[in-house]
C-alpha cells in the first residue's frame, strides 16, 4: 500500500511540474510609439489593411472579368441589346444578373484561396 502512495505522491509532483503557470500581468507600453506599436502588433493592424486592399483589387478584377470578358458571351445570345440594359418592368434584370455572375466568381475565388491555404497550412 505504501508503494502506492508513493506512486500518487510523485504523479501529483508531475503534474504539478506540469501545469501551465500563469503569465505574469505585461506592463503596459511606456510613450505613444511603443502603445502603437503594441497596437498593431497585438491586433495584426497591417495583415487586415492588407487583406482591405487586396480584396478590393479582387473585386475591381473580377468586376473587370465580368463586365470585359464573360458578359460579351452573353450578348452574343442577345445581338444588339446591351445585358446591363435588360429590364422587365421597373427591374434591371441584367444588371441584376451581372452582378449575381460577379459575386459567384468571387466567391469561388475565395473557395480557392482558403483551400489552397489550408493544403498549405494555413488557417
Amino acid at each position: 500500500m505504501a508503494k502506492n502512495e508513493e506512486i500518487l505522491e510523485e504523479l501529483r509532483q508531475i503534474r504539478k511540474l506540469l501545469e501551465p503557470k500563469p503569465t505574469p500581468p505585461s506592463t503596459p507600453p511606456k510613450g505613444l510609439w511603443a502603445e502603437f506599436m503594441d497596437f498593431i502588433s497585438k491586433y495584426r493592424v497591417l495583415g487586415i489593411a492588407v487583406a482591405f486592399i487586396l480584396g478590393i483589387y479582387l473585386g475591381a478584377l473580377v468586376q473587370a472579368l465580368v463586365n470585359d470578358l464573360i458578359m460579351p458571351i452573353a450578348e452574343f445570345a442577345t445581338p444588339g441589346v446591351k445585358w446591363e440594359t435588360i429590364e422587365i418592368g421597373p427591374f434591371r434584370v441584367g444588371h441584376f444578373i451581372g452582378t449575381v455572375i460577379t459575386f459567384l466568381i468571387v466567391a469561388f475565388v475565395i473557395f480557392l484561396i482558403v483551400k489552397m491555404a489550408r493544403k498549405w497550412g494555413i488557417e
